[in-house]
């Protein structure tokens, strides 16, 4: 009798093993699912400019808002920060001369003993507005140092400041170097976040990555949200319909990226994050000038990559190979940005780098009704080639909210395609989208809508599958795996060559559980031979064709 007991006794305990152990590309596409619209999400609101963790607390020449950056290699990384005195706003400012204070780090394997120095570069920018009434903006001065030499996997103690001068150096931070290239060693967690803002959902978004522990950060775009306001300080959830027609152009209240960089220090001083623009930091000035302050304050591996562009990258990090691509820097196949990409992906070592991983800000296969479609041109562009060189997975933001496809490429379900991940829902003051394009009645208009970032509008009616004639389909597409409207993060764990753990996680729930999870499986010897063998043909059109399911 008790052997029949304990027999039972086993197969619950593999039941429930098996029910809890997450679900796998293996196994093939997923139904769709879709959450049911939470209340409990929360109120997009802004942290106010009263608020300590966004004040100054830095005095004389001490550094604040330090971050640390990713070069091309495990072996370099880059350390920035702003010092001087409070960023100046008014009719008439004066810059800061970025030579009255050096730029040094200091740093070691030791607290005690920081016995190596780097030395870089200083710079001060500016947001100004040729219209009367306007305020203008000018930064402190923006630091990046590029340190060299470093050992992989290894924690380092560093200083920033000028040891120079009294109370210029910054207290110490410790960050650890990415693990060596190689198809074997990855970092622990990377975290993978966008459209983050400084709202109340922020600081729950990243208090609890920060529980995850991540060692390294993907911000996918939309960084504080600074053109959500006007000069004078005044903010509004639409800009568009509180200002945009009582104002000559776009403004933008730059102290809200003071105010980010010093709330985001605690994380960004020890954990490296990778930045990749998104449309809230085009931030149009004087003479046309964009992106000012994202290409000003943070430090990317450009030159290290040979892209020697801050809107498009890559790097390195154990065996992993990552594409950071700009959504809104010209992404035709005649453009820089396509040649340096072929050119990158062409040095590619799959036996070396084994997995292929991109990051941008609006996604593709995004099937809520805000920016459905919008960047067809990009995918058009851009898709062919990279599914010829065996993207795995694809992280945009851009949405705000959180979806995972199926492996798809071309809007069909293909195992060999690429998983796209949308997570713009980190806690912007935008709010959540919740509108699906194929529910009743919501099918955006497919007429083109002009935007000089964009490359156009390429997407038409599809002419095959269930959407046969129509814009959008009238069910969740089986392209879409799983979408939910609520605030959270995700952490990507690379387990091996063939095997990653994804889990986005709600700020709703408890610390460390998932409300999405799955292993994500590479298939090599499946597909990698079939993307050799396919390589992009130059002009052919993909912008119609679609799964029959």
């Amino acid at each position: 009798m008790w052997w029949g007991s304990l027999l039972l006794l086993l197969l619950l305990a593999a039941a429930v093993a098996a029910a809890a152990e997450p679900a796998s590309t293996l196994t093939g596409p997923s139904r769709p699912v879709t959450v049911a619209l939470r209340e409990d999400r929360g109120h997009a609101v802004d942290l106010p400019d009263t608020d300590p963790r966004v004040q100054r607390r830095a005095t004389g020449w001490a550094p604040e808002q330090i971050a640390v950056a990713l070069s091309a290699a495990p072996t370099s990384a880059w350390v920035s920060w702003i010092t001087g005195r409070e960023f100046q706003m008014g009719g008439t400012v004066k810059p800061l001369d970025p030579g009255t204070v050096g730029s040094v780090v200091r740093y070691g394997l030791a607290a005690d003993s920081l016995v190596r120095q780097a030395s870089g570069d200083a710079l001060v920018y500016s947001q100004l507005y040729p219209f009367e009434g306007l305020q203008n903006y000018t930064s402190g001065i923006i630091h990046h140092v590029r340190l060299q030499g470093l050992e992989p996997a290894t924690k380092y103690y560093y200083q920033c400041g000028d040891p120079a001068l009294p109370g210029a150096m910054s207290a110490v931070h410790a960050f650890r170097t990415m693990p060596a290239v190689g198809p074997r060693s990855y970092p622990g967690r990377i975290a993978v976040v966008g459209d983050l803002g400084l709202t109340y959902n922020t600081t729950s978004t990243v208090d609890h990555m920060a529980s995850n522990r991540p060692d390294l950060v993907l911000l996918v775009g939309d960084v504080c949200y600074a053109n959500m306001y006007l000069t004078n300080g005044t903010g509004a959830d639409c800009y568009s319909c509180a200002f945009g027609k009582s104002t000559p152009i776009h403004e933008t209240y730059q102290p809200r990226w003071d105010y980010w960089g010093r709330y985001m220090e605690a994380v960004t001083s020890g954990t490296p994050m990778m930045v990749v623009e998104g449309n809230h930091e085009i931030e149009e000035q004087i003479g046309n000038k964009t992106f000012a302050a994202y290409r000003s304050r943070f430090a990317f591996p450009s030159t290290e990559s040979g892209s020697f562009s801050p809107f498009y990258y890559s790097f390195d990090a154990g065996g992993i190979h990552f594409l950071m691509l700009g959504a809104y820097a010209d992404y035709g196949r005649s453009g820089e940005q396509y040649r340096w990409l072929e050119k990158d992906l062409a040095k590619v070592d799959r036996s070396v780098t084994p997995w292929l991983v991109a990051g941008w800000h609006a996604p593709w296969y995004t099937t809520y009704k805000a920016h459905y479609r919008e960047v067809e041109c990009m995918r058009v562009a851009m898709e062919e080639l990279l599914y010829s060189h065996g993207l795995d997975i694809a992280f945009t933001g851009h949405v705000h909210a959180y979806e995972r496809s199926n492996r798809v490429f071309n809007y069909t379900l293909d195992p060999c395609g690429a998983v796209h991940i949308s997570v713009g829902d980190g806690g912007n003051r935008e709010k959540m989208a919740t509108t699906h394009a194929d529910e009743p009645g919501h099918c955006p208009d497919p007429r083109p809508k002009p935007n000089a970032f964009i490359g156009g509008f390429c997407a038409s009616n599809f002419t095959s599958g269930p959407a046969a004639g129509r814009f959008c389909w009238d069910r969740q597409p089986d392209y879409s795996a799983y979408r939910e409207s609520s605030f959270g993060h995700g952490i990507l764990e690379v387990k091996n060559e063939t095997h990653a753990l994804w889990r986005w996680h709600r700020n709703q729930d408890h610390y460390g559980s998932a409300g999405d999870e799955i292993y994500i499986v590479r298939e090599p010897h499946r597909c990698l031979h079939k993307h050799n063998s396919s390589r992009p043909a130059h002009g052919r059109s993909n912008t119609t064709r679609e799964s029959g399911g």
